[in-house]
């Protein structure tokens, strides 16, 4: 069961991936061309290149020319993509409620330090 996933649908945004997610996360940070958001994701510029297509025809993403590299173009969150992924951040604190709930808040700091020592450097990349 994808907690997150069930929340975003139940905020009002249907048909998306794990994987659009790993990507609006790079997207949220900055704009980024295809190469950063494969790199960031993990796999190759022609599969982000799918899947940049498909979140344009959703409108989450749009294209824009890059400022500085006349080949490259820039893939940034629309308005909708912005507020999925308000959704998709609402939704997971909803789910940390739960967990913390479940296991005490107590708990729930232990396990934000282990996770941190796990992955000092920031948010752990998708394991395709």
């Amino acid at each position: 069961m994808d907690l997150v996933g069930d929340g975003v649908v139940a905020r009002g945004f249907e048909g998306l991936r794990p994987a659009h997610g790993f990507a609006f996360t790079r997207l949220a940070r900055g704009d980024a061309t295809v190469t950063d958001v494969a790199a960031h994701l993990g796999v190759t510029k022609q599969a982000v290149s799918q899947l940049v297509d498909e979140l344009v025809r959703k409108g989450y993403v749009e294209r824009r020319p890059h400022p500085e590299d006349a080949r490259a173009r820039l893939v940034v969150l629309t308005g909708r993509g912005w507020a999925c992924t308000r959704a998709a951040e609402e939704a997971a604190a909803d789910v940390v409620r739960e967990w913390s709930g479940l296991v005490g808040e107590g708990e729930l700091r232990t396990l934000h330090g282990q996770l941190l020592r796990i992955a000092p450097h920031g948010p752990i990349r998708p394991s395709w």
